[in-house]
């Protein structure tokens, strides 16, 4: 006789939540087909069919979106069981996934996250890099990094005192035949490398100069989604690019690109490491918390409730 286990049981939440076969294995770290076989066991062992599946979608039979509706909370039950046992962990241990978009992720990865494992070599990090907001609980996460006013108000923020600040940059060859922009609406004479956000609108530049705030709509020769992508194109002299400064800051110093519009770059609030309030915690947790006020301390920076100024935040054309 078939034996559900837990984690029979996690894969059918995780296929529920990503709506996807291909992505809940992904998370899971198993095969497509792994995780195929094993939910139709399961559903062989219930008598039900708990997914409609077609060669573009996968949903929830009626049957399954009860089973998941019950399922949840007790499957919370025993994480949050197993996380009480974890939580009187001596050493760290264990994986924990972390959520970031990419430009947190270079920031954190050495000053913190390598020095992390340096100190506990019992962890493994994952740490997961995309452009889209998520909700960390919902789709398996321990932390969460954002810049500081992106940080949902129920979750815990460590800031990690790293001020952020957007940088207007083209190559030297750029600059040879056309003349450097002194204010952000003399930008519409200039070619200019557009930005696609995850949600596929596009960025307008955003710029503040003594409380005076522009957003400019701004026009070139090619749009693309990714920043290492929207780099090498201004590094080849296609355009101007706008990006967060740690993305284009050993070019800049390197003289691979000029900086333009500086004074109307003002700093940002820094990035935060966020994560939801546990009773039990685990000690990897712990211990990566402790190490992120440990170093936002070093920096001058504090932790606790966020203090959220009023900045020029991104908006998106539809």
């Amino acid at each position: 006789m078939y034996r559900v286990g837990l984690n029979d049981l996690e894969a059918v939440v995780a296929i529920a939540r990503r709506g996807s076969f291909r992505a809940a294995a992904l998370d899971l770290e198993l095969s497509t087909t792994a995780l195929s076989s094993a939910i139709g066991k399961l559903e062989a062992s219930l008598g039900v069919r708990l997914f409609n599946r077609t060669t573009r979608s996968v949903s929830l039979t009626d049957a399954g979106r009860v089973f998941v509706e019950q399922l949840g909370p007790n499957l919370q039950g025993i994480h949050d069981a197993m996380d009480a046992v974890r939580s009187q962990q001596a050493t760290p241990s264990g994986t924990l996934r972390i959520n970031a978009f990419a430009t947190a992720a270079r920031e954190i990865l050495s000053p913190l996250v390598l020095e992390f494992l340096g100190r506990h070599p019992l962890v493994h990090v994952d740490l997961v890099t995309e452009g889209r907001m998520v909700d960390i609980v919902a789709e398996g996460f321990d932390l969460g990094v954002r810049v500081a006013d992106l940080v949902p108000s129920d979750m815990i923020a460590v800031s990690l005192g790293r001020p952020q600040r957007y940088a207007v940059v083209g190559s030297p060859a750029y600059f040879s035949v056309c003349k450097p922009p002194l204010a952000p609406s003399d930008l519409v004479n200039h070619r200019c490398i557009r930005v696609r956000l995850p949600n596929g609108a596009l960025l307008r530049w955003q710029f503040e100069k003594r409380g005076r705030i522009a957003q400019v709509d701004v026009s070139g020769p090619i749009t693309l989604d990714e920043a290492s992508l929207a780099r090498s194109a201004a590094l080849e002299g296609i355009g101007l690019g706008f990006f967060m400064e740690p993305d284009v800051r050993a070019d800049i110093v390197a003289g691979r690109l000029l900086r333009v519009l500086e004074d109307w770059t003002p700093a940002l609030p820094g990035l935060c490491l966020y994560y939801p309030g546990r009773r039990n915690p685990s000690a990897a947790l712990k211990a990566f918390i402790g190490l992120a006020r440990e170093l936002g301390t070093n920096s001058g920076s504090r932790s606790g409730p966020l203090n959220r100024r009023a900045v020029p935040q991104p908006v998106v054309e539809e």
